[in-house]
């Protein structure tokens, strides 16, 4: 599949929007569930998306993040829907950088890498958090809060 970063054997990033076809490919390549983090109101999300993934074959979830409202709460909601979705996922937002995020954040916690550890494998995935300093400081906080490195 095009546009598609693994980040371990549970989840994957889409670095675009995808599209009916890719979902047909994604389950072709193994994926079993789609992680849509968009909001419903942003520019250029796919209509029906939910019945899309579905028609796939895949399992479809939804939660909005915005790189504004990202907070502990809402990153501890969407990593516990990410354990509960059947594996691998495939995550995406408009651009990969929240889900890339989220991704890195939800390996470094769950096989206690550090901060720097999951930084250094964003940016050799192409997911630079250092455009985004407030996110990249919420990112290290979360990770060196709840990983047990």
């Amino acid at each position: 599949m095009e546009n598609v970063k693994k980040i371990n054997e549970d989840i994957s990033i889409a670095t675009n929007q995808p599209s009916s076809e890719q979902f047909d490919q994604a389950e072709k390549a193994g994926f079993k569930s789609v992680l849509n983090l968009r909001d419903a109101q942003e520019e250029g999300v796919l209509e029906a998306e939910s019945q899309q993934v579905e028609a796939a074959g895949l399992t479809y979830a939804n939660i909005a993040v915005k790189l504004s409202e990202m907070d502990e709460a809402l990153v501890d909601e969407v990593l516990a829907k990410i354990e509960q979705l059947p594996k691998p996922v495939l995550a995406h937002c408009k651009s990969g950088l929240r889900s890339g995020a989220i991704a890195l954040i939800y390996d470094a916690v769950k096989h206690n890498k550090s901060a720097q550890t999951a930084l250094d494998k964003g940016k050799t995935s192409g997911f630079d958090c250092d455009a985004h300093p407030q996110m990249k400081q919420f990112f290290v906080s979360y990770i060196n809060q709840h990983s047990k490195t």
